[in-house]
């Protein structure tokens, strides 16, 4: 079965766009899974500790046939892979991926919690996700992504980046599936 999943992405260490790159063609080599299309970027104000520099972020839709376990897994991995390095909670790092919504799926478990848990909270979340998803309706809230993004109360700062977006797509252009989105 064919599965709609999107996924946050970020990094406000060394290359991010570098990072964030290498985690989408990551993720389009997964088997059974391709990367059909990925939001511009955002330069955002790091939530939680402060000191530290701003992140790239960006959200991303797939398509798998991978179980939700199976998937996360592999993230996981990837970002294993990909050179991220333990640290605090909402510190700096190289990439960090999220599992944000897994078709209508509700999961809660002691290392995942599908949606993603925060998601209504995260205005650098949520402003990319609703380019790509604006209209996906939360299967807890029943509320679109872009209901959920307009009432959000995030005031951190998220501000488009057409010089990281316009690099990132000509960088991963070959891995998705559907390069005009």
């Amino acid at each position: 079965m064919r599965h709609t999943v999107f996924l946050g992405m970020g990094s406000n260490v060394g290359d991010s766009l570098g990072y964030i790159s290498q985690a989408i063609k990551g993720v389009a080599d997964f088997a059974l899974t391709t990367v059909d299309t990925v939001s511009n970027v955002y330069q955002t104000e790091p939530v939680g500790v402060a000191a530290q520099n701003d992140f790239l972020n960006v959200a991303v839709g797939v398509g798998t046939e991978l179980e939700f376990t199976e998937l996360y897994t592999k993230i996981k991995q990837l970002e294993q892979t990909i050179g991220r390095k333990a640290s605090i909670r909402w510190g700096p790092r190289e990439i960090d991926i999220d599992l944000l919504l897994f078709d209508d799926l509700i999961v809660s478990t002691d290392h995942l919690t599908v949606p993603h848990r925060e998601l209504d909270h995260r205005k650098f979340v949520l402003q990319p996700l609703s380019e790509i998803a604006s209209n996906f309706v939360h299967p807890v809230f029943k509320k679109t992504i872009s209901m959920l993004n307009k009432e959000c109360g995030d005031t951190h700062a998220v501000r488009y980046s057409e010089e990281h977006s316009t690099q990132l797509q000509s960088i991963i252009h070959d891995s998705i599936a559907d390069p005009a989105c």
